[in-house]
């Protein structure tokens, strides 16, 4: 009822494909990304001191080469601010799950 009022009453048309939103991302996959992030961090640099300002980027999806992502149809890029998650992590650690605090231990993150 509400779809014909707004299209017939006030001229309101359904928004086009080009024009929806994308999904919000989930705290799980919030998490994933900064924890694929901050082993990426630790594989190139061998540490985690990451500098509070530090910005890493990932790529996501497409096709992989060794366990490697490289860049191809469906890869996208992210830009995370991994400095400041790591700093949150830490000063969090004591209101994490159990999960959450053993993932980055087991690379590395006091």
């Amino acid at each position: 009822m509400q779809q014909w009022l707004c299209e017939q009453v006030l001229g309101i048309e359904p928004a086009a494909e080009d024009e929806k939103t994308e999904p919000r991302t989930s705290q799980a996959d919030k998490w994933a990304l900064n924890h694929a992030a901050t082993t990426q961090y630790y594989q190139r640099e061998g540490h985690l001191h990451v500098p509070r300002k530090h910005t890493e980027t990932i790529t996501t999806g497409g096709d992989q080469d060794g366990g490697r992502e490289v860049s191809g149809e469906g890869a996208e890029e992210h830009h995370l601010r991994l400095g400041a998650w790591v700093s949150n992590q830490r000063s969090r650690a004591g209101t994490l799950t159990s999960e959450r605090v053993e993932q980055p231990s087991a690379i590395g993150m006091r």
